[in-house]
């Protein structure tokens, strides 16, 4: 086994307990990133009717379907190919 993959090996937990240090910063920052949002937009929404708002919620989750789709399939493909040797 070369150098290389034994470092990679050794630090790898350490990398991963950097990175999810990472996550946790970010994850606490986000409710007050999320506060932040169009004045105009939000009175708009709260002014229109029951049918306008059940409208805005179902184009919410159709813009969600392709983006958690993208997400899924591409570590989908990173998951399925975790072996491979290069």
């Amino acid at each position: 086994m070369s150098r290389l993959r034994q470092f990679v090996r050794h630090h790898a937990s350490r990398a991963a307990v950097i990175i999810w240090a990472c996550f946790a910063a970010i994850a606490a920052v986000a409710p007050q990133v999320a506060a932040q949002g169009c004045a105009m937009c939000y009175q708009s929404a709260a002014a229109s009717g029951d049918r306008s708002r059940v409208a805005l919620q179902h184009g919410i989750l159709i813009l969600l379907i392709p983006a958690a789709g993208l997400f899924v399939g591409i570590f989908g493909l990173i998951y399925s190919r975790r072996n491979v040797s290069r």
